[in-house]
């Protein structure tokens, strides 16, 4: 059973009700220990005295305030404690607000929110369907880990969710950052803003977050894989070249008529097997990104793809994971990989492709870009 990070009391008016807090995100990063190189002896860090180097327990570490020259405030844990609001087991509503009217900026961390106990479940249910119903979120203050949050409390279906914000003096202003501060800009033309307008619709999609996923992560783990076996590892290529002020209607169109062919291609055609081949071309083709391509390839293989050129290597869109969840096949049965006749891979959005490519063990792919994977897949034999 999940451990809540915080309890406490959520307080509303006059209606008080025990609640705990849990963790709603969890990192999935790759983790390396810290060797010294050309041995396995690994690096750890301690807390020392800098004028002793001797090594100093957590129990006689205080906090200290830097009051300059080597001087200190010495405070203590127990007194930060001391002075925290409510004691620091309290989430207190101010107020309502609409929901939409909270920049994303502000937001910082999420938790989800639970009842302290079933005879409480009736308190907050009401409290969560009233969010819902009304779109708001309330506006709370609460101490955690000896410090102070502002923070939105907000329904979703089924649950409460708490999210941490940025006080507003944390938050910068964009007038103050350099390269970002507006004056001095140009502004587009109608028919470039027209153009754009039609490319932002015809990539426009439904927001699924499951068919994303974390593509380096991917390329560090078959890195990690790689130099375990000792294959030699092949770098990524570089990002696309910067678009040309002169050259920008022309990508502009470019852009448009090429989503417009993928959403016709993928929408209306079907593979061999009579299915649905795709989702539509935004999904498969402008925000995808290696499709959970490796960093480490062995240049060996005829395909090294040492050249290849970088389009599309933007995000990081698995388009055909929706379909796999709900049981369709994409066109990537194993009896279908290999690119046979009568397989019209044109069809295919790039990540579909990667994906046979994958299954096909075709050296560089990692680095291929869409019509190169065709071609690659083109000279497989069939299964």
């Amino acid at each position: 059973m999940a451990r809540p990070v915080w309890t406490g009391v959520l307080t509303f008016g006059l209606v008080t009700v025990p609640v705990g807090l849990y963790t709603a995100t969890e990192d999935h990063t790759v983790r390396f220990h810290q060797l010294q190189r050309d041995t396995a002896d690994r690096i750890r860090s301690r807390r020392v005295n800098e004028r002793t180097g001797r090594q100093v327990s957590s129990d006689d570490i205080v906090k200290g305030y830097d009051l300059g020259e080597g001087d200190y405030v010495v405070v203590e844990p127990d007194e930060l404690d001391e002075i925290a609001p409510g004691r620091s087991k309290v989430i207190d509503i101010a107020g309502f607000v609409d929901l939409h009217r909270i920049e994303p900026v502000y937001f910082a961390r999420t938790y989800y929110v639970g009842p302290r106990g079933e005879e409480y479940r009736k308190v907050y249910e009401l409290l969560r369907a009233a969010l819902q119903d009304a779109d708001k979120a309330g506006i709370a203050t609460m101490t955690m880990r000896n410090r102070q949050y502002l923070t939105a409390l907000r329904a979703q279906p089924t649950v409460l969710v708490l999210h941490t914000l940025h006080w507003a003096d944390e938050v910068r202003d964009p007038a103050g950052v350099p390269d970002v501060a507006p004056g001095g800009h140009t502004e587009p033309t109608r028919q470039e803003l027209e153009t754009a307008h039609r490319l932002i619709d015809a990539l426009t999609v439904d927001w699924h977050p499951e068919d994303y996923h974390d593509t380096y992560e991917e390329r560090v783990r078959e890195l990690v894989e790689a130099k375990r076996r000792g294959e030699e590892v092949v770098g990524e290529a570089g990002p696309p070249r910067t678009t040309d002020v002169v050259d920008l209607m022309a990508a502009l169109e470019r852009s448009v008529a090429r989503a417009r062919s993928r959403t016709s291609g993928e929408n209306g055609t079907k593979d061999g097997g009579g299915e649905e081949t795709g989702r539509g071309a935004a999904r498969g083709s402008a925000t995808s990104g290696e499709g959970g391509a490796g960093a480490a390839r062995r240049k060996a293989g005829g395909g090294s793809a040492e050249d290849t050129a970088t389009a599309g290597r933007r995000g990081s869109s698995a388009g055909g994971d929706r379909n796999r969840r709900k049981g369709r096949d994409t066109g990537t049965s194993r009896g279908r990989r290999r690119g046979g006749q009568g397989d019209d891979l044109g069809t295919l959005s790039k990540e579909q492709l990667y994906r046979r490519a994958g299954e096909a063990e075709i050296a560089g792919r990692s680095r291929m870009n869409r019509d190169q994977l065709i071609e690659a897949l083109k000279k497989q034999p069939a299964a």
